[in-house]
């Protein structure tokens, strides 16, 4: 009889699979930048605990962060399906009931961490989204008790190995737009087998309560700290207009040299000029924030991108491209016109949609599976109308189409965006207005 295989034992299909997943991960983001990944414990095992903001593409962004092989968990329901259940568990994906699924199947988790400690043991990273659920959001939700209630049973099956809980921060240029950017920050890792030792005298609730206000503690360093409450657009708003003064202000270390680690350090100094505001002068940080709602409406009425706020000087910086643009446009037109099935597809799955949180997902997906075999058929006949030589010369050139057909349109949407900037002359105000009070504070 065949022994079964363990979740976390190597598949040579999942591999194979693997590598093109990661491959097209990379190609669906402009750039994903990994920082203090030197901060992951060798000596253990890990379980990764990410913010939840972008559905699938979180988690495809954790297991590109190395070649190891990552478990993932899932809410249990979307398991109830036999085929998509075995699909993922091919994926390394196991479930994980939720309070909101009742108290008496909230015990069926004992088996799944069992599972999990199997994993852990083999020192194979687990991850596991400690919020429970996600939110499109640059900001925290609370953390949710499973994580921990695995860590404290998976060390104790682990005997005299260490479990760490590693903090992982995913921020998203934007979070709905393919071909954003992604700064993913690793957090000072939580050693659960010390944080047992240092504590033995308490219950395993207390025990919990501690870990999960260490764990918040630790992931708010890391993650974007907008606050979720009624102000967060305009407080977004004000992050956006003044970044490009705050880089500049910024000391030539390693984070000024890289762009979205310059980006999110400059938006922390804006949030925390806004905080001090708020405790020293809230007559002024009411002003402020005033400003960034009335802007944030103005800028979404008139259909103006958030990217052309964000740059100091937005016409100018996109001329060049512009003109690139013009100089390739034959063959910007000829790959958007083939990839129009599959966008068309897209656009019909977004309508069904009620969250748009899974927009990348879909997208991602969408290219993924159809790309390839759309490539296929457009191969096949270029193979019948061509020479060898110039057939694969054109198939060559239309293997990156999805994302020259993309970044081409989308440069163009941003060179309208910045026009309709530049004629808003009370929009523009209401953005110099906010500048000068971040920077002057």
């Amino acid at each position: 009889m065949a022994k079964t295989r363990n979740i976390q034992d190597y598949d040579p299909w999942y591999a194979r699979l693997r590598n093109y997943v990661d491959c097209m991960l990379k190609l669906s983001y402009r750039e994903i930048r990994y920082v203090g990944t030197e901060r992951i414990p060798k000596d253990g095992a890990v379980i990764y605990a990410p913010n939840h903001t972008n559905a699938l593409m979180d988690a495809l962004v954790v297991l590109a962060m190395d070649r190891q092989p990552k478990v993932f968990v899932a809410r249990a329901d979307i398991f109830k399906n036999r085929t998509l259940a075995k699909i993922f568990r091919f994926l390394k994906i196991m479930p994980i009931m939720r309070i909101r699924d009742g108290f008496g199947e909230v015990k069926k988790n004992n088996e799944t961490i069992e599972k999990a400690a199997e994993v852990l043991r083999d020192k194979v990273p687990f991850c596991i989204f400690p919020e429970g659920q996600h939110q499109a959001k640059h900001s925290s939700l609370p953390l949710s008790k499973g994580i921990f209630r695995i860590a404290l049973q998976a060390q104790g099956l682990m005997e005299e190995m260490p479990l760490y809980i590693v903090p992982v921060s995913l921020h998203y240029g934007n979070f709905f737009r393919f071909r954003s950017t992604v700064l993913v920050q690793i957090g000072d890792p939580i050693n659960v087998k010390t944080f047992l030792a240092d504590h033995p005298e308490q219950s395993a609730q207390e025990q919990i309560n501690l870990l999960k206000d260490l764990l918040t503690e630790r992931m708010n360093e890391v993650v974007s700290p907008i606050p979720n409450d009624e102000h967060y657009e305009a407080t977004y708003e004000i992050c956006a207009a003044a970044v490009s003064r705050q880089v500049k202000k910024l000391p030539p270390t390693e984070k000024r040299r890289n762009n979205l680690e310059a980006s999110f350090e400059a938006s922390k100094r804006t949030l925390a000029t806004l905080n001090a505001l708020k405790e020293q002068q809230p007559e002024q940080a009411a002003k402020l924030l005033q400003l960034g709602a009335e802007a944030f409406q103005l800028r979404r009425k008139k259909g103006i991108s958030l990217g052309s706020i964000a740059v100091r000087y937005p016409f100018l910086s996109r001329l060049l491209k512009l003109l690139i643009w013009l100089v390739t446009l034959p063959y910007s037109l000829t790959v958007s016109v083939l990839t129009l099935p599959i966008n068309a597809i897209v656009q019909w799955l977004f309508s069904k949609l009620k969250d748009k949180a899974f927009r990348n997902s879909v997208r991602y997906v969408a290219y993924l599976v159809l790309w390839p075999i759309l490539l296929l058929i457009y191969a096949i006949a270029i193979c019948f109308l061509l020479p060898a030589w110039w057939a694969l010369a054109a198939i060559l050139l239309l293997i990156p189409a999805p994302i020259v057909a993309h970044d081409s349109w989308h440069l163009v949407r941003l060179g309208i965006s910045d026009l309709k900037l530049l004629c808003s002359k009370t929009l523009r105000k209401k953005y110099n207005a906010i500048r000068k009070i971040v920077i002057h504070n």
